[in-house]
């Protein structure tokens, strides 16, 4: 079994969002990540999941998809060469003195951005691939994560190639 990111072009009406991750929901299926906003289209949305599951599982999830009032098109990008990004917010306990040093030089190899500072924390924010801000948490943890917060996979396919709204 392995990650598939779904790209979901709904119309942007009250109560879409609760239709598709109920279908998910009663299907038994965990929803690794979620993150869902307007688009290119007027009038529409982009939701993109992230599931664990076997190619034929991940395939029968979007046939139901597809059926649901108000989807305009369902693709899973997993196959294709594709452009995925996150963003998290970490705010790591930083007194003054060798600590905030090491924090701010763990920050700059990961390319994160320091946007908040009070004298007993730093506040991060990173944009990457998931592995990568995995990793980042997992070394800032020796510091002490106060909060955590991400807001799940986004993904665009890679030079000409669109999920458009053609159904």
């Amino acid at each position: 079994m392995k990650p598939h990111t779904l790209s979901i072009l709904v119309e942007n009406k009250a109560g879409v969002l609760s239709r598709v991750t109920g279908l998910f929901s009663r299907r038994g299926f965990n929803i690794e990540s979620l993150a869902v906003g307007p688009c290119e289209e007027p009038g529409m949305s982009r939701i993109t999941i992230v599931v664990i599951g076997d190619d034929a599982k991940v395939e029968q999830i979007m046939k139901q998809l597809n059926k649901l009032i108000d989807i305009i098109k369902v693709s899973d990008l997993t196959e294709n060469e594709r452009v995925e990004r996150e963003l998290a917010l970490i705010k790591v306990t930083a007194e003054q003195g060798t600590s905030r040093a090491e924090i701010m030089q763990i920050a700059t190899i990961f390319r994160a951005s320091i946007v908040d500072v009070s004298p007993k924390s730093l506040v991060l924010q990173v944009i990457g691939e998931t592995d990568k801000i995995d990793a980042l948490e997992k070394l800032l943890r020796q510091y002490g994560v106060k909060e955590f917060v991400r807001t799940g996979t986004i993904g665009i396919l890679r030079g000409s190639k669109m999920v458009s709204g053609a159904k």
